[in-house]
């Protein structure tokens, strides 16, 4: 699956790429086309990206989206030339266009196989699973540059990697490698640069086998009691839903016959 969506790697015209969206059946991939320029997204990258998210949003049938950069890095956040014209957007709509990856329908996962800067640190942190290569490494330079971070960036960092961490990477602006990134949490999970793809592929199965309505109601309310929002009467009724779907019947049959479910999403 990964191979193929990455087999192109080398595309001459990539400088001039905006982020492309693949959709083959369950599973979604965003891939960040800029290499030449670190895959950092300008105004009209976030354009795109926004439109890539509302489109997977509505396709109920997406169970995982892969975020991933073609090249040697993942992202290098905003194109901070931008705020040269006077017509650009602040750095704000990069933090809402981050939010709503956060906020994605389906399971999102970040493939981390080089470096990822700035707010791309951020927009790694908003997926649910972040699977990084030995090649990775990552930085934080928004306070060396003068800019006030956006609140969901801050928010991500305190939440996902604790105040103690978040400190150490935006008021010191540290570069971390991946050996770092994994010891922090950035890194969910890290692997060689060879087997990264397998790496991802094998999560992905494990996430394609699961029940979809559990599976993308725990996701979302996780995220949601990450940021304070408990809200116990909507997760109520979705555990009487689940309780009443063929799914758990389905669930609850394949492990009395030792056999893997298919589930259908009912």
């Amino acid at each position: 699956m990964i191979e193929t969506m990455t087999a192109d790697n080398n595309h001459s015209d990539g400088a001039q790429s905006p982020p492309r969206l693949i959709i083959e059946g369950q599973v979604a991939i965003i891939e960040f086309s800029r290499p030449a320029l670190a895959n950092r997204l300008s105004p009209a990258d976030l354009d795109v990206l926004n439109q890539h998210i509302e489109a997977v949003n509505n396709q109920p049938d997406v169970l995982v989206l892969i975020i991933r950069g073609r090249g040697k890095y993942f992202c290098a956040g905003y194109d901070i030339g931008a705020f040269s014209s006077d017509d650009a957007p602040s750095s704000l709509y990069f933090g809402q266009t981050v939010d709503r990856i956060e906020t994605a329908h389906p399971v999102t996962v970040a493939v981390v196989e080089g470096g990822v800067y700035g707010g791309g640190t951020d927009l790694a942190l908003a997926c649910d699973f972040r699977v990084g290569s030995t090649a990775a490494n990552m930085f934080m330079p928004a306070t060396r540059l003068g800019l006030h971070f956006y609140p969901g960036g801050l928010r991500r960092y305190v939440t996902r990697l604790g105040l103690d961490q978040a400190k150490r990477l935006f008021l010191t602006a540290e570069k971390l490698d991946a050996s770092q990134m994994h010891q922090i949490g950035f890194l969910t999970s890290l692997t060689d640069v060879d087997t990264v793809n397998s790496t991802v592929n094998s999560l992905v199965e494990t996430l394609t086998n699961m029940a979809p309505m559990a599976l993308l109601g725990v996701k979302s309310h996780l995220n949601r009691i990450a940021n304070g929002d408990l809200d116990i009467p909507v997760i109520e009724a979705l555990v009487r839903q689940t309780e009443q779907s063929a799914d758990l019947q389905e669930g609850a049959s394949a492990w009395r016959d030792k056999r893997a479910p298919r589930f259908t999403g009912r």
